[in-house]
């Protein structure tokens, strides 16, 4: 048994379906397959920070009403150190952009929808994928269905984005690849918890003993993370611990008072950078997850992971109606440009804002000078802010 289609694509995350979502725009056929149920993919629940033109494409797509009605609009953000705090305005900043509070699985969800509507194939709770012949004019992935049928997909090119884990990056030649990694020394305690909103924009805290950060979900639903040991069991932080945490490292100059709530998720995830620059092989490519990782101090994953893809489909669309295949020879070049920078602005927040005990005394007193600098520099403040709300997009 096997289906034919034009781009077959692993991986049902924010990189395949924005690129199925955009092929599909371009009346190019794509199908996706998942190994995750779909209730799986929707509910897992992840944060999600949207750059200025991310938003834009998505109402461009007709896939932002939603997000419109219930995402957290941004002109800046709140960055605090020594009990100070201080304001970046990205909106004045930068000409008028903002970013978006809607959370990653908020974006799926609608996605899945819309996708769906449109008479899209996705094929959930899949298992055994793997890709075959990417070096050849007609790729293939093969793959079991829940019912244990085996299956394939015949295709022109194949896509994997199927995260860090996937079968997309595993199928180039270990010795093709060039890959770049870095392991930070701590890890993020992430809460969500029920309580009012404590503040009307993020918080970024750089305190004596570790980072925090203050995030709003809803007006109802509040997620908040702090610095750990990654290796720590999360056993060892009862609520009590976690709201005294919280209390200390936000504590401001003034009166200003952190709510607490009910806590109803927590964990400990590790922080890593990844880059994987060979992002094709054959007919086979790869985005998103499967070929970068960034800490998420600098709210960066989604938004590379959609640049990715944008690039993608534009090269794919002109390689199939036209068959002019210079953009995807010139995809992972593309690609790595913004990727690099992300990996970079990621990498300077995380390290300015954490404590990491393997510095000397006087590299701590560096990351202070590097807040100080910011707070009464405008150039410093603006360089932030593009950044943050996203670069100027290339290709």
């Amino acid at each position: 048994m096997h289906q034919r289609t034009q781009v077959g694509i692993v991986g049902c995350g924010p990189a395949g379906l924005f690129l199925a979502h955009l092929l599909h725009r371009a009346g190019i056929e794509a199908i996706i397959l998942e190994n995750r149920t779909r209730e799986a993919v929707e509910g897992t629940i992840r944060a999600g920070v949207l750059e200025h033109w991310v938003t834009e494409l998505m109402r461009e797509m007709g896939l932002g009403d939603r997000m419109a009605r219930e995402g957290h609009f941004h002109s800046g953000i709140t960055l605090q150190y020594g009990r100070s705090r201080f304001h970046l305005d990205m909106e004045e900043l930068t000409g008028g952009k903002r970013v978006t509070v809607y959370a990653q699985h908020e974006v799926l969800r609608d996605l899945i929808a819309a996708r769906l509507a449109d008479g899209g194939i996705i094929h959930f709770d899949i298992s055994d994928a793997a890709f075959h012949d990417i070096e050849t004019t007609q790729p293939r992935i093969t793959f079991r269905h829940a019912d244990g049928r085996e299956d394939a997909l015949i295709c022109d090119y194949v896509v994997g984005a199927d995260g860090f884990h996937g079968p997309g990056r595993q199928a180039i030649p270990a010795a093709d690849r060039r890959e770049y990694s870095k392991t930070y020394p701590f890890g993020w305690l992430g809460i969500l918890a029920h309580a009012p909103t404590s503040w009307h924009e993020l918080i970024y805290a750089r305190h004596e003993e570790g980072f925090a950060l203050l995030s709003t979900r809803s007006t109802e639903i509040q997620r908040m993370y702090i610095q750990c040991d990654p290796q720590d069991d999360i056993a060892n932080w009862p609520d009590e611990r976690i709201w005294a945490t919280l209390h200390r490292r936000l504590e401001t100059i003034g009166d200003w008072r952190l709510s607490e709530g009910a806590i109803f998720q927590k964990g400990i995830i590790p922080l890593r950078s990844f880059v994987c620059e060979t992002m094709r092989h054959g007919r086979l490519f790869i985005a998103g997850d499967a070929a970068h990782i960034v800490p998420p101090t600098g709210a960066k994953g989604l938004n590379l992971a959609v640049a990715d893809v944008l690039v993608l489909s534009r090269a794919l669309e002109a390689a199939i109606r036209r068959n002019d295949t210079d953009g995807l020879d010139a995809y992972p070049a593309t690609a790595l440009r913004r990727v690099w920078k992300a990996e970079r602005f990621s990498w300077m927040m995380t390290t300015m804002l954490h404590r990491d005990d393997a510095e000397t005394p006087f590299e701590h007193r560096i990351r202070m000078a590097d807040l100080d600098y910011l707070a009464g520099s405008r150039n410093a403040q603006a360089a932030l802010a593009e950044n943050y709300v996203g670069l100027p997009f290339e290709g």
